[in-house]
């Protein structure tokens, strides 16, 4: 008979839920071992080299600058600001900033002549007169611009004298710094945050030990590698965290470094280059005295390993984070096919950033280049000649070094990601992924 309405209705069977999955427990223990061997490898390797660079800095930690060679005259000078209250254009006589293209100095020349108000300093609020340099016209210096002059206090066989130093720009660069400040933690946040400290770490290392430490005497070559060192620690870390893949990257911004260095010392003894070039290095050798020459080839050195940093760090954390995420979206795939798929995004950022160098160091150097169009000199006897040597020698030991880290780093990436058990995310979708083809 049909039950009735008031009839209980029967007892369901308690719904069972799935048991919950360990996927820790998926990974064999050998699995986990071979993830903790490479984590202690990777300490085991990194924290000798971090603690060997700041023992390196102890050592070479700056005292006393050398003394110059005599060439330099102490004369008190001040470098007060002061705004531009007017301008004339006079007649005055020629000088060798006026020289013409056929090498003749003219006679008499336009000379612009600034009134400005003195707004720092002992000398505040005196009007003074000065002449500006050869280049500027009226249309340069406008009523209310920023300048920088020189004083030259009166002495007892000469008069005081107000001369031309440079444009005050401090307003400007500020403003732009701190738009690039603030659009950099908008677009990247804390990341880009962290980023900028990491920057102002790695000039006050610069500031406080390379530079002083150069002037100083120390080994070029070793200061640049110590400094170096230190500064790809404290920027990785801080930028992108303590991590596997942060470490992968560290090493081979450091391996990268080490060949830079190498290849340096091995371009500039075939390319015989002294490092003295220019009318400024000529200065530097001169203060330096005997050691000038010797200390201006451990300069170029330096300034080699410095010039690799930011390129070195943008590579190798771009393949690390390469390899990373191609682990998490396929997580069964072996080596080889890691560092295949890898080494094609390598191999787009080495064409890009071969041709960002080769650009940079042209946009640098366009008002030399721009001499040589104009002097119709021989362009291969040119290009071999010191100043464009070092250039060159620096540019393509810089892009060699550039190229090899590539793909030492996404091998290094892809030994340690694969030592590793895949992230759980990336088991949950792969095994959600082969459920659906399987019905």
């Amino acid at each position: 008979m049909p039950d009735s309405p008031d009839a209980p209705a029967p007892a369901r069977e308690p719904a069972t839920a799935p048991p919950a999955v360990d996927h820790r427990s998926d990974q064999p223990p050998v699995r986990r071992t071979a993830a903790t061997r490479t984590r202690l490898l990777l300490v085991a390797v990194l924290v000798p080299l971090g603690l060997a660079a700041l023992l390196g800095m102890v050592l070479t930690w700056p005292g006393e600058p050398q003394p110059t060679n005599g060439e330099l005259v102490d004369v008190e000078v001040e470098y007060p600001t002061a705004r531009v209250t007017g301008t004339s254009v006079e007649s005055c006589e020629g000088t060798s900033e006026d020289r013409l293209a056929d090498g003749s100095v003219p006679a008499q020349v336009e000379c612009l002549r600034v009134f400005a108000t003195v707004t720092s300093g002992s000398e505040k609020g005196r009007d003074i007169e000065l002449w500006a340099t050869a280049t500027l016209q009226p249309e340069d210096v406008r009523e209310g611009a920023g300048l920088v002059v020189q004083r030259y206090p009166a002495t007892e066989t000469d008069g005081e004298l107000w001369a031309w130093h440079d444009f005050e720009r401090t307003v400007p660069l500020g403003t732009l710094a701190l738009v690039f400040a603030v659009v950099t933690v908008l677009v990247a946040g804390m990341r880009g945050l962290r980023a900028l400290i990491g920057l102002v770490l790695a000039f006050a290392v610069i500031g406080t030990y390379i530079l002083p430490g150069l002037v100083a005497g120390e080994d070029p070559l070793l200061i640049g590698l110590c400094g170096s060192t230190v500064i790809m620690i404290a920027v990785l870390y801080l930028a992108h965290g303590f991590s596997e893949r942060t470490s992968t990257a560290l090493l081979g911004t450091l391996a990268g470094l080490g060949l830079t260095a190498a290849l340096g010392v091995l371009g500039a003894r075939a390319a015989h280059l002294s490092g003295v070039t220019s009318e400024d290095s000529y200065r530097l050798a001169g203060l330096l005295g005997d050691q000038g020459a010797t200390a201006l080839r451990g300069l170029f050195l330096c300034g080699v390993v410095l010039a690799g940093l930011g390129v070195l760090n943008d590579v190798t954390i771009t393949q690390a984070s390469a390899v990373w995420e191609l682990r998490a979206t396929s997580p069964d795939a072996d080596r080889g096919e890691l560092f295949s798929h890898a080494m094609r995004i390598g191999r787009d950022h080495i064409a890009s950033t071969v041709y960002t160098i080769a650009f940079a160091y042209t946009g640098a150097a366009l008002p030399v280049l721009l001499l040589l169009e104009i002097y119709h000199l021989p362009l291969g006897q040119t290009l071999t000649s010191g100043a464009f040597a070092e250039e060159i020698v620096r540019t393509l030991v810089g892009s060699i070094a550039l190229v090899l880290a590539i793909p030492l780093t996404t091998a290094l990436a892809v030994l340690v990601v694969t030592a590793s058990p895949p992230p759980r995310h990336a088991l949950d979708g792969h095994r959600g992924h082969s459920h659906v083809h399987a019905h």
